[in-house]
């Protein structure tokens, strides 16, 4: 059920200290502990699993300012910069590619949606543009006489390669000094008078000052142990990769379904908005601050009950540092595939690109996505723990930002001017009275 990964090596010695201890592998925490070894501090970036393991290979990899939420755009563009530059930096290509992203809709609402965007796209400087319906047609040539209204071309927007670019990211902070652990849970904090002084691990403690979470959808469950309240609920959706195929776009969203062409020349497609959103004991705690996301998101989100319930990020286990802890139970955070998505899926795909359809399915997954009350993502300090910060809750847009959140947060954690203005990432704009405005896109 697992997507296609890169493996990379783990560094055998666990350090006894570190300057900073980033917690999860993704691309948000490698992006980090990349940043902050390359500003010459010690790190060791400790994951349970294996690197990219869980969201960040799970993803359609689209790197995108096109239609995201006014607050993440100044964190969008830095991290589009940042995809061109890491890859020069690294030396290993990323699968990035300014490809331009393809919207083609019949639905006049949606439309209209995109035409109203653009008031935001001008104040972000963002290069966008309307298709009329003779040019969605011939940007998206569907098959069997579907009829677009029109769409809407991202020129510089792009993609990048979910199975490459957390590892690779990774190994990257390593030629900087990071050290690099996986299969190694973190348990806990090992706190002093209000002050972290180091992270228990199942290998051993690792003394530090800093540490950054950036454990996606395990963030919640993992700051709940030291009474840090992060809300998050886990949204479980569906993807699957087909094999090589005819070339109909290099990214390309309809309302029926949305695919990205990967290097090898097949796609990953995905249906854009619908997920399952499973009840569970951390939803059921959090369910007033996410009662106006469930209100704007009823109709896109199935609502259902599964092993998330009893254990999982969601299921409010507690445990002890010095045993084997839910970290250590669940390395890979892998949920199946919903059979009848993935029928949806190829039923489509079928009737508008026949010859796509026709490559076949060579594997299919399921996810889960990391969700804020308002759909924007947590990179902040910790208030109540000096030296702890988190970066978490992307809410599905966490791989295109990635090295922007990453580069946000190892400022916040090296104490040094911050590249963009933090304070619509701040984790008390969920306690300080602030009025949750549910992302629009």
């Amino acid at each position: 059920m697992s997507p296609l990964i890169h493996h990379i090596s783990s560094d055998e010695t666990l350090p006894k200290s570190a300057d900073v201890v980033v917690i999860g592998g993704g691309i948000v925490g490698a992006s980090a502990a990349y940043f902050l070894a390359r500003r010459g501090l010690s790190v060791a970036l400790i994951e349970k699993g294996y690197v990219g393991c869980e969201q960040s290979s799970r993803n359609w990899g689209w790197c995108r300012r096109q239609n995201r939420d006014a607050r993440e755009l100044p964190l969008a563009n830095l991290a589009l910069r940042l995809w061109e530059e890491l890859t020069k930096e690294i030396g290993h290509d990323l699968g990035f590619r300014r490809c331009g992203l393809i919207y083609a809709t019949a639905d006049q609402t949606q439309l209209a949606e995109w035409d109203k965007w653009r008031e935001v796209a001008r104040r972000f400087d963002v290069n966008t543009r309307m298709l009329t319906a003779d040019e969605a047609a011939a940007a998206v040539p569907a098959a069997g006489g579907r009829k677009w209204l029109g769409g809407v071309h991202a020129a510089d927007d792009g993609k990048a390669e979910p199975w490459l670019a957390a590892p690779r990211i990774a190994e990257g902070a390593r030629m900087h000094g990071a050290t690099i652990h996986q299969n190694c849970a973190a348990r806990g904090l090992d706190t002093t008078n209000g002050q972290v002084t180091g992270v228990v691990t199942e290998k051993g403690l690792i003394r530090t000052s800093a540490v950054l979470c950036a454990a996606g959808a395990w963030a919640s469950a993992f700051l709940r142990m030291h009474a840090v309240s992060l809300p998050q609920a886990s949204v479980r959706q569906t993807a699957l990769r087909t094999g090589p195929a005819p070339d109909f776009g290099e990214a390309v969203y309809t309302s029926d379904f949305a695919m990205t062409r990967r290097l090898d020349g097949s796609y990953t497609i995905a249906v854009s908005g619908r997920a399952t959103l499973e009840i569970t004991p951390q939803g059921i705690r959090y369910v007033r601050p996410f009662l106006p996301m469930f209100i704007k998101r009823l109709k896109a989100v199935e609502i259902g009950i599964g092993r998330s319930f009893f254990e999982g990020p969601d299921s409010l286990r507690r445990w002890h540092l010095d045993r084997p802890t839910p970290f250590e139970r669940i390395r890979v955070l892998d949920p199946a595939p919903d059979k009848r998505m993935l029928a949806t899926i190829m039923t489509r795909v079928k009737a508008m690109f026949p010859t796509v359809a026709d490559a076949g399915v060579v594997s299919s997954w399921g996810g889960y996505i990391d969700s804020t009350p308002d759909a924007v993502p947590v990179i902040s300090p910790v208030d109540s723990i000096g030296g702890v910060f988190v970066a978490a809750g992307c809410s599905g847009h966490g791989f295109g930002a990635g090295p922007g959140i990453g580069h946000l947060a190892a400022d916040l954690v090296a104490g040094d001017a911050a590249s963009i203005n933090p304070t619509p990432f701040r984790l008390s704009r969920f306690t300080d009275r602030s009025k949750i405005k549910v992302g629009d896109f």
